[in-house]
Protein backbone atom coordinates (compact mmCIF):
# COMPACT_ATOMS: atom_id res chain seq x y z
CA UNK A 1 0.00 0.00 0.00
CA UNK A 2 1.38 3.16 -1.01
CA UNK A 3 1.77 6.03 1.82
CA UNK A 4 2.46 9.66 1.33
CA UNK A 5 4.41 12.06 3.63
CA UNK A 6 2.89 15.19 3.66
CA UNK A 7 5.37 17.73 3.06
CA UNK A 8 5.36 21.68 4.34
CA UNK A 9 3.89 23.98 2.20
CA UNK A 10 5.13 27.66 1.86
CA UNK A 11 4.81 30.66 0.67
CA UNK A 12 6.96 32.44 -2.25
CA UNK A 13 5.68 34.75 -4.43
CA UNK A 14 2.82 37.23 -4.25
CA UNK A 15 1.25 39.66 -6.88
CA UNK A 16 -1.98 41.73 -6.42
CA UNK A 17 -4.18 43.83 -9.05
CA UNK A 18 -6.87 45.63 -7.29
CA UNK A 19 -9.02 48.97 -6.65
CA UNK A 20 -6.69 50.17 -3.83
CA UNK A 21 -3.34 48.77 -5.40
CA UNK A 22 -1.92 47.55 -7.94
CA UNK A 23 0.94 45.86 -6.70
CA UNK A 24 1.49 44.11 -3.11
CA UNK A 25 2.83 46.83 -1.40
CA UNK A 26 0.59 49.38 -1.98
CA UNK A 27 -2.34 47.24 -1.87
CA UNK A 28 -1.59 46.41 1.83
CA UNK A 29 -0.76 49.91 2.79
CA UNK A 30 -3.96 51.34 1.20
CA UNK A 31 -5.26 48.53 3.36
CA UNK A 32 -4.02 49.38 6.48
CA UNK A 33 -4.67 52.79 5.93
CA UNK A 34 -8.53 51.75 5.84
CA UNK A 35 -8.85 53.30 2.11
CA UNK A 36 -11.74 52.86 -0.18
CA UNK A 37 -11.54 52.01 -3.52
CA UNK A 38 -15.56 52.83 -4.94
CA UNK A 39 -16.12 55.63 -7.14
CA UNK A 40 -18.37 56.15 -10.23
CA UNK A 41 -18.22 53.65 -12.66
CA UNK A 42 -16.13 54.91 -15.69
CA UNK A 43 -16.05 51.74 -17.66
CA UNK A 44 -19.73 52.03 -19.57
CA UNK A 45 -22.19 54.83 -18.98
CA UNK A 46 -24.26 53.65 -15.80
CA UNK A 47 -27.04 56.32 -15.67
CA UNK A 48 -29.82 53.84 -16.21
CA UNK A 49 -28.29 51.60 -13.67
CA UNK A 50 -29.66 51.21 -10.26
CA UNK A 51 -26.40 51.20 -9.20
CA UNK A 52 -23.79 53.63 -10.71
CA UNK A 53 -20.69 52.87 -8.83
CA UNK A 54 -18.02 50.06 -8.32
CA UNK A 55 -14.77 49.34 -7.24
CA UNK A 56 -12.63 49.61 -10.86
CA UNK A 57 -8.83 49.49 -11.03
CA UNK A 58 -7.20 52.63 -11.17
CA UNK A 59 -4.40 54.41 -13.37
CA UNK A 60 -3.46 51.00 -14.54
CA UNK A 61 -2.03 50.90 -18.59
CA UNK A 62 -1.97 47.11 -19.61
CA UNK A 63 0.35 48.53 -22.43
CA UNK A 64 3.17 48.84 -19.22
CA UNK A 65 2.69 45.31 -18.78
CA UNK A 66 1.58 43.34 -21.96
CA UNK A 67 2.35 43.42 -25.81
CA UNK A 68 -0.56 44.69 -27.25
CA UNK A 69 -0.84 42.46 -29.98
CA UNK A 70 -0.59 39.91 -27.16
CA UNK A 71 -3.34 41.65 -25.18
CA UNK A 72 -5.67 41.59 -28.45
CA UNK A 73 -5.79 37.94 -27.55
CA UNK A 74 -7.18 38.08 -24.04
CA UNK A 75 -9.89 39.12 -22.16
CA UNK A 76 -9.54 41.62 -19.55
CA UNK A 77 -9.99 39.02 -16.68
CA UNK A 78 -6.77 37.37 -18.27
CA UNK A 79 -4.88 40.48 -18.67
CA UNK A 80 -5.47 41.24 -15.07
CA UNK A 81 -3.88 37.74 -14.47
CA UNK A 82 -0.93 38.11 -16.39
CA UNK A 83 0.20 41.27 -14.45
CA UNK A 84 -0.73 39.77 -10.75
CA UNK A 85 1.03 36.77 -12.16
CA UNK A 86 4.42 38.42 -13.57
CA UNK A 87 4.50 40.20 -10.01
CA UNK A 88 4.38 36.98 -7.86
CA UNK A 89 7.06 35.48 -11.00
CA UNK A 90 8.90 37.87 -9.71
CA UNK A 91 8.67 38.23 -6.03
CA UNK A 92 9.59 34.39 -6.11
CA UNK A 93 13.12 35.38 -7.50
CA UNK A 94 14.39 32.68 -9.58
CA UNK A 95 15.88 31.43 -12.62
CA UNK A 96 13.46 29.42 -14.58
CA UNK A 97 15.88 27.88 -16.20
CA UNK A 98 17.44 26.35 -12.82
CA UNK A 99 13.61 25.20 -11.80
CA UNK A 100 12.20 21.34 -13.21
CA UNK A 101 8.99 23.20 -15.01
CA UNK A 102 7.32 19.89 -15.44
CA UNK A 103 6.83 20.35 -11.27
CA UNK A 104 5.64 24.08 -11.72
CA UNK A 105 2.02 23.89 -12.02
CA UNK A 106 -0.40 26.78 -12.55
CA UNK A 107 -4.26 26.38 -11.01
CA UNK A 108 -6.21 29.88 -11.64
CA UNK A 109 -9.91 30.61 -10.66
CA UNK A 110 -12.61 32.75 -12.09
CA UNK A 111 -15.93 32.81 -11.22
CA UNK A 112 -17.59 34.69 -14.58
CA UNK A 113 -14.59 34.15 -16.98
CA UNK A 114 -15.02 36.25 -20.43
CA UNK A 115 -17.87 38.66 -19.62
CA UNK A 116 -16.94 41.72 -21.62
CA UNK A 117 -15.92 39.75 -24.67
CA UNK A 118 -19.43 37.76 -24.19
CA UNK A 119 -20.88 40.71 -24.44
CA UNK A 120 -19.65 42.85 -26.66
CA UNK A 121 -19.55 39.61 -28.94
CA UNK A 122 -23.31 39.55 -29.15
CA UNK A 123 -23.90 43.15 -29.13
CA UNK A 124 -21.98 43.44 -32.26
CA UNK A 125 -23.97 40.13 -33.68
CA UNK A 126 -27.13 42.13 -33.08
CA UNK A 127 -26.02 44.90 -34.95
CA UNK A 128 -24.58 42.97 -37.59
CA UNK A 129 -28.06 41.78 -38.09
CA UNK A 130 -27.38 38.55 -36.51
CA UNK A 131 -24.97 37.52 -39.34
CA UNK A 132 -22.63 35.11 -37.54
CA UNK A 133 -19.12 37.29 -37.88
CA UNK A 134 -17.63 36.63 -34.59
CA UNK A 135 -14.03 36.95 -33.53
CA UNK A 136 -11.63 34.17 -33.97
CA UNK A 137 -10.27 34.74 -30.48
CA UNK A 138 -14.07 35.14 -29.48
CA UNK A 139 -14.29 31.49 -27.65
CA UNK A 140 -10.40 31.56 -26.24
CA UNK A 141 -10.54 35.17 -24.70
CA UNK A 142 -13.99 33.85 -23.05
CA UNK A 143 -13.52 30.57 -21.63
CA UNK A 144 -12.75 30.66 -17.80
CA UNK A 145 -9.65 28.43 -18.07
CA UNK A 146 -7.88 30.60 -20.18
CA UNK A 147 -5.81 32.82 -18.07
CA UNK A 148 -4.24 29.30 -16.24
CA UNK A 149 -3.30 28.20 -19.66
CA UNK A 150 -1.67 31.84 -20.92
CA UNK A 151 0.56 32.17 -17.51
CA UNK A 152 1.88 28.87 -18.37
CA UNK A 153 2.94 29.59 -22.05
CA UNK A 154 4.25 32.32 -21.10
CA UNK A 155 6.75 30.92 -18.73
CA UNK A 156 7.04 27.32 -20.23
CA UNK A 157 5.12 25.97 -16.97
CA UNK A 158 4.39 22.67 -17.32
CA UNK A 159 3.16 21.02 -14.66
CA UNK A 160 -0.83 20.77 -13.08
CA UNK A 161 -3.14 23.21 -14.79
CA UNK A 162 -6.40 24.40 -14.60
CA UNK A 163 -8.93 26.44 -13.33
CA UNK A 164 -11.66 26.53 -9.86
CA UNK A 165 -14.91 27.79 -10.66
CA UNK A 166 -16.86 28.28 -7.13
CA UNK A 167 -18.21 31.42 -8.00
CA UNK A 168 -16.99 33.56 -5.42
CA UNK A 169 -15.07 30.89 -3.18
CA UNK A 170 -13.45 30.53 -6.54
CA UNK A 171 -9.78 31.30 -5.82
CA UNK A 172 -10.11 30.09 -2.29
CA UNK A 173 -10.88 26.54 -3.76
CA UNK A 174 -7.28 26.76 -6.35
CA UNK A 175 -5.78 27.89 -3.26
CA UNK A 176 -6.92 24.50 -1.56
CA UNK A 177 -6.13 22.67 -4.56
CA UNK A 178 -2.89 24.16 -4.85
CA UNK A 179 -1.77 23.52 -1.52
CA UNK A 180 -2.82 19.60 -1.35
CA UNK A 181 -1.11 19.14 -4.72
CA UNK A 182 2.31 20.46 -2.83
CA UNK A 183 1.85 18.75 -0.22
CA UNK A 184 1.10 15.31 -1.91
CA UNK A 185 4.58 15.86 -4.01
CA UNK A 186 2.14 16.15 -7.05
CA UNK A 187 4.42 19.55 -7.70
CA UNK A 188 6.96 21.51 -6.35
CA UNK A 189 5.52 24.57 -6.87
CA UNK A 190 2.42 26.09 -7.88
CA UNK A 191 1.00 29.23 -8.91
CA UNK A 192 -2.32 29.77 -7.62
CA UNK A 193 -4.89 32.74 -7.79
CA UNK A 194 -7.60 34.15 -9.81
CA UNK A 195 -9.20 37.21 -11.55
CA UNK A 196 -12.25 38.94 -12.51
CA UNK A 197 -13.28 41.92 -14.57
CA UNK A 198 -17.09 41.71 -13.86
CA UNK A 199 -17.93 45.43 -14.08
CA UNK A 200 -19.81 45.52 -17.41
CA UNK A 201 -23.49 46.27 -18.15
CA UNK A 202 -24.23 43.07 -18.24
CA UNK A 203 -22.47 41.79 -15.04
CA UNK A 204 -23.78 45.23 -12.71
CA UNK A 205 -27.54 44.76 -14.26
CA UNK A 206 -27.37 41.15 -13.77
CA UNK A 207 -26.37 41.13 -10.03
CA UNK A 208 -28.98 44.52 -9.73
CA UNK A 209 -31.71 41.85 -10.77
CA UNK A 210 -30.41 39.50 -8.19
CA UNK A 211 -30.86 42.54 -5.46
CA UNK A 212 -27.46 41.48 -4.22
CA UNK A 213 -25.66 45.05 -5.11
CA UNK A 214 -26.07 48.17 -3.24
CA UNK A 215 -27.68 51.34 -4.31
CA UNK A 216 -26.15 53.56 -2.52
CA UNK A 217 -25.17 55.85 -5.51
CA UNK A 218 -24.86 59.42 -3.16
CA UNK A 219 -21.99 57.68 -1.22
CA UNK A 220 -19.99 54.85 -3.33
CA UNK A 221 -16.99 55.05 -0.69
CA UNK A 222 -18.91 53.65 2.13
CA UNK A 223 -21.25 51.53 0.65
CA UNK A 224 -19.37 48.45 1.44
CA UNK A 225 -20.31 48.34 5.07
CA UNK A 226 -20.22 44.70 6.34
CA UNK A 227 -22.20 44.28 9.58
CA UNK A 228 -23.93 48.03 9.65
CA UNK A 229 -27.55 48.25 9.85
CA UNK A 230 -28.00 50.37 7.13
CA UNK A 231 -25.99 47.76 4.77
CA UNK A 232 -27.81 46.87 1.26
CA UNK A 233 -25.52 45.09 -0.88
CA UNK A 234 -22.17 44.07 -1.86
CA UNK A 235 -20.15 46.94 -4.27
CA UNK A 236 -18.69 45.20 -7.08
CA UNK A 237 -14.83 45.06 -7.47
CA UNK A 238 -12.36 43.27 -10.00
CA UNK A 239 -8.38 42.74 -10.22
CA UNK A 240 -6.44 39.66 -9.25
CA UNK A 241 -4.53 38.15 -6.62
CA UNK A 242 -1.50 35.28 -7.23
CA UNK A 243 0.09 33.49 -4.95
CA UNK A 244 3.13 30.88 -5.23
CA UNK A 245 2.88 27.98 -2.95
CA UNK A 246 6.01 25.60 -2.78
CA UNK A 247 7.69 22.62 -1.44
CA UNK A 248 9.34 23.90 1.72
CA UNK A 249 12.70 21.90 1.43
CA UNK A 250 12.42 23.23 -2.33
CA UNK A 251 12.44 26.67 -1.37
CA UNK A 252 15.18 26.05 0.97
CA UNK A 253 17.11 24.58 -1.57
CA UNK A 254 17.17 27.46 -4.13
CA UNK A 255 17.13 30.33 -1.19
CA UNK A 256 13.83 31.45 -1.34
CA UNK A 257 11.84 34.57 0.61
CA UNK A 258 9.49 32.39 2.53
CA UNK A 259 6.41 34.98 3.09
CA UNK A 260 4.23 32.81 5.45
CA UNK A 261 3.05 29.27 5.32
CA UNK A 262 -0.29 27.57 4.15
CA UNK A 263 -1.01 24.81 6.63
CA UNK A 264 -4.64 23.50 5.59
CA UNK A 265 -7.89 24.32 3.97
CA UNK A 266 -11.52 23.01 3.59
CA UNK A 267 -14.29 22.80 0.79
CA UNK A 268 -18.04 22.47 2.10
CA UNK A 269 -21.30 22.83 0.58
CA UNK A 270 -24.84 24.52 1.95
CA UNK A 271 -26.24 22.16 0.03
CA UNK A 272 -29.49 24.69 0.80
CA UNK A 273 -29.99 27.78 -1.42
CA UNK A 274 -28.63 28.40 -5.28
CA UNK A 275 -27.71 32.39 -3.54
CA UNK A 276 -28.71 32.67 0.15
CA UNK A 277 -26.07 31.13 2.66
CA UNK A 278 -27.60 28.65 5.10
CA UNK A 279 -28.82 30.90 8.22
CA UNK A 280 -27.21 29.50 10.86
CA UNK A 281 -23.72 29.04 8.20
CA UNK A 282 -23.52 25.13 8.93
CA UNK A 283 -21.60 24.71 5.09
CA UNK A 284 -19.01 27.02 6.65
CA UNK A 285 -19.25 25.36 10.27
CA UNK A 286 -18.19 22.17 8.92
CA UNK A 287 -15.82 24.01 6.67
CA UNK A 288 -13.97 25.95 9.91
CA UNK A 289 -14.11 22.99 11.36
CA UNK A 290 -12.08 20.49 8.39
CA UNK A 291 -9.72 23.51 8.02
CA UNK A 292 -8.25 23.67 11.23
CA UNK A 293 -8.41 19.97 11.60
CA UNK A 294 -6.31 19.68 8.37
CA UNK A 295 -3.88 22.52 9.73
CA UNK A 296 -3.49 20.20 12.83
CA UNK A 297 -4.62 23.34 15.07
CA UNK A 298 -7.00 24.21 17.56
CA UNK A 299 -9.50 27.48 18.00
CA UNK A 300 -7.25 28.57 20.40
CA UNK A 301 -4.70 29.28 17.61
CA UNK A 302 -6.16 31.41 15.40
CA UNK A 303 -5.42 35.03 16.11
CA UNK A 304 -7.43 36.78 12.65
CA UNK A 305 -10.31 35.33 10.72
CA UNK A 306 -10.44 37.79 7.20
CA UNK A 307 -14.52 37.27 6.79
CA UNK A 308 -16.30 36.86 3.68
CA UNK A 309 -18.29 39.30 4.79
CA UNK A 310 -19.91 41.22 1.62
CA UNK A 311 -22.30 43.60 2.99
CA UNK A 312 -24.89 41.90 2.19
CA UNK A 313 -28.47 41.65 4.96
CA UNK A 314 -28.28 37.64 5.51
CA UNK A 315 -24.86 36.33 4.25
CA UNK A 316 -23.19 38.84 7.10
CA UNK A 317 -25.06 37.88 10.06
CA UNK A 318 -25.18 33.57 9.08
CA UNK A 319 -21.10 33.86 8.56
CA UNK A 320 -20.95 35.26 12.14
CA UNK A 321 -23.22 32.77 13.48
CA UNK A 322 -20.82 30.16 12.04
CA UNK A 323 -17.38 31.36 13.31
CA UNK A 324 -19.24 32.11 16.75
CA UNK A 325 -20.45 28.06 16.83
CA UNK A 326 -16.99 27.02 16.07
CA UNK A 327 -14.74 29.46 18.16
CA UNK A 328 -17.60 29.89 21.06
CA UNK A 329 -15.78 31.75 24.53
CA UNK A 330 -12.56 32.27 22.23
CA UNK A 331 -14.32 34.70 20.08
CA UNK A 332 -13.77 37.83 22.14
CA UNK A 333 -10.09 36.96 21.60
CA UNK A 334 -10.01 36.50 17.73
CA UNK A 335 -9.67 40.15 15.35
CA UNK A 336 -12.09 39.72 12.70
CA UNK A 337 -11.85 41.85 9.60
CA UNK A 338 -14.12 43.01 6.66
CA UNK A 339 -11.20 43.34 3.93
CA UNK A 340 -14.01 44.09 1.01
CA UNK A 341 -14.95 47.54 2.62
CA UNK A 342 -12.15 48.67 0.81
CA UNK A 343 -11.85 47.05 -2.10
CA UNK A 344 -15.16 45.81 -2.41
CA UNK A 345 -16.10 42.50 -3.86
CA UNK A 346 -13.59 40.94 -6.48
CA UNK A 347 -15.84 37.43 -6.73
CA UNK A 348 -13.74 34.80 -8.24
CA UNK A 349 -10.81 36.54 -7.21
CA UNK A 350 -11.56 37.80 -3.72
CA UNK A 351 -10.23 34.53 -2.32
CA UNK A 352 -6.85 35.05 -3.79
CA UNK A 353 -6.47 38.81 -2.69
CA UNK A 354 -7.66 38.09 0.84
CA UNK A 355 -5.19 35.39 1.29
CA UNK A 356 -2.61 38.02 0.73
CA UNK A 357 -4.17 40.57 3.27
CA UNK A 358 -3.85 37.26 5.47
CA UNK A 359 -0.35 36.81 4.56
CA UNK A 360 0.67 40.82 4.92
CA UNK A 361 -1.43 40.65 8.17
CA UNK A 362 0.79 37.66 9.64
CA UNK A 363 3.96 39.44 8.09
CA UNK A 364 3.54 42.83 9.81
CA UNK A 365 1.43 41.76 12.83
CA UNK A 366 -1.33 44.23 11.94
CA UNK A 367 -4.83 43.12 11.30
CA UNK A 368 -6.89 45.31 8.50
CA UNK A 369 -9.67 47.14 9.48
CA UNK A 370 -13.15 46.93 8.73
CA UNK A 371 -13.90 50.59 7.42
CA UNK A 372 -17.58 52.37 6.84
CA UNK A 373 -19.08 50.24 9.84
CA UNK A 374 -20.80 53.15 12.21
CA UNK A 375 -23.92 51.21 13.72
CA UNK A 376 -23.71 47.34 14.27
CA UNK A 377 -27.01 45.56 13.01
CA UNK A 378 -29.17 43.10 14.14
CA UNK A 379 -28.34 39.23 14.74
CA UNK A 380 -24.41 39.43 15.97
CA UNK A 381 -23.13 37.70 19.32
CA UNK A 382 -21.81 40.34 21.64
CA UNK A 383 -18.51 40.47 22.58
CA UNK A 384 -16.80 40.42 18.80
CA UNK A 385 -13.79 42.59 17.86
CA UNK A 386 -14.82 43.25 13.79
CA UNK A 387 -11.35 45.85 13.91
CA UNK A 388 -13.41 48.83 13.14
CA UNK A 389 -12.31 51.68 11.45
CA UNK A 390 -9.13 51.57 11.73
CA UNK A 391 -6.39 48.86 11.80
CA UNK A 392 -5.22 47.27 14.88
CA UNK A 393 -1.91 45.99 15.73
CA UNK A 394 -1.56 42.46 17.31
CA UNK A 395 0.49 39.07 17.14
CA UNK A 396 -0.79 37.13 14.44
CA UNK A 397 0.77 33.85 14.17
CA UNK A 398 -2.49 31.99 12.59
CA UNK A 399 -5.27 33.95 10.65
CA UNK A 400 -8.10 32.21 8.48
CA UNK A 401 -9.71 33.29 5.27
CA UNK A 402 -13.60 32.46 4.11
CA UNK A 403 -14.88 32.55 0.77
CA UNK A 404 -18.51 31.53 0.14
CA UNK A 405 -20.29 31.62 -3.27
CA UNK A 406 -23.48 31.34 -5.02
CA UNK A 407 -24.39 27.60 -5.16
CA UNK A 408 -23.28 27.29 -1.81
CA UNK A 409 -20.07 26.87 -1.99
CA UNK A 410 -17.70 27.11 0.87
CA UNK A 411 -13.33 27.42 0.78
CA UNK A 412 -11.58 27.68 3.88
CA UNK A 413 -7.64 28.56 3.85
CA UNK A 414 -5.82 28.64 7.15
CA UNK A 415 -2.36 30.68 6.92
CA UNK A 416 0.78 31.10 9.95
CA UNK A 417 3.62 32.52 10.36
CA UNK A 418 6.81 31.04 8.84
CA UNK A 419 9.46 30.16 11.63
CA UNK A 420 11.53 28.07 9.89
Amino acid sequence: MRTVTLRRVVITGLGALTPIGNDVNTFWNNMKAGKSGAGPITRFDPTEFKTKFACELKGLNIDDFIDKKEAKKMDLFTQYAMIAADEAMKSANFDLEKIDRTKFGVIWASGNGGMQTFEDQIIEFQNNNFVPKFSPFFIVRLISDIAAGQIAMKYGLMGINYCTVSACASSNSALVDAFNYVRMGKANMILAGGSESPITRAGIAGFNALKALSTRNDDPTTASRPWDAERDGFVMGEGAGAIILEDYDHAIARGATIYGEMVGGAMTADAYHLTATHPEGLGAQYGMKQALEDAELTIDDVDYINAHATSTPLGDVSEIKAIAAVFGDRLKDINISATKSMTGHLLGAAGAVEAIACIKAIQDDVVPPTISTTTLGEGLPEGLNLTLGQAQKRTINVAMSNTFGFGGHNAIAVFKKFKG
